[in-house]
C-alpha cells in the first residue's frame, strides 16, 4: 500500500537552517512557515522562522513569530530581546523597551 506524500518536517526544518546559515534567509522562511503550519506550538521551528523573517527584512512577520513565540514560553530572554530589536526596527522604541527589560531580567546576552 502507497502512502500519499507525508511532508518530512525535520528534514524541512535541517534544510531551512542550513539555508539560513548559507544567507538564504527568504527561502528559509518560505520553508520554515510550512514546518509551522504543520507543527504551531514548535518552538524551535518558530525560533528559526522568526530569525528568517528577520534576517530577510519580512519586520511585520518577525515580529508576528516572535510574539507567538514568547507567548509559549514567556521566559525566553532570547525571544524578548529579539522581539525587542525588531519593534526597534519598525521603529516602535518604547514597545520595544519593556521587552528589553524582560531580557535583562532574564539575563538574555
Amino acid at each position: 500500500m502507497t502512502r500519499p506524500f507525508q511532508l518530512d518536517l525535520h528534514s524541512e526544518f535541517l534544510r531551512a537552517d542550513l539555508l539560513l546559515n548559507i544567507g538564504q534567509p527568504a527561502e528559509a522562511a518560505r520553508i520554515l512557515q510550512a514546518v509551522v503550519d504543520a507543527e504551531p506550538r514548535n518552538e524551535a521551528a518558530l525560533e528559526l522562522l522568526a530569525r528568517a523573517y528577520y534576517g530577510s527584512a519580512q519586520l511585520t512577520r518577525a515580529e508576528e513569530a516572535l510574539t507567538r513565540l514568547v507567548e509559549l514560553s514567556p521566559s525566553d530572554g532570547w525571544a524578548r530581546r529579539a522581539l525587542a530589536r525588531t519593534l526597534e526596527r519598525l521603529s516602535r522604541g518604547p514597545e520595544a523597551t519593556a521587552h528589553h527589560r524582560m531580557a535583562d531580567a532574564l539575563g538574555a546576552g
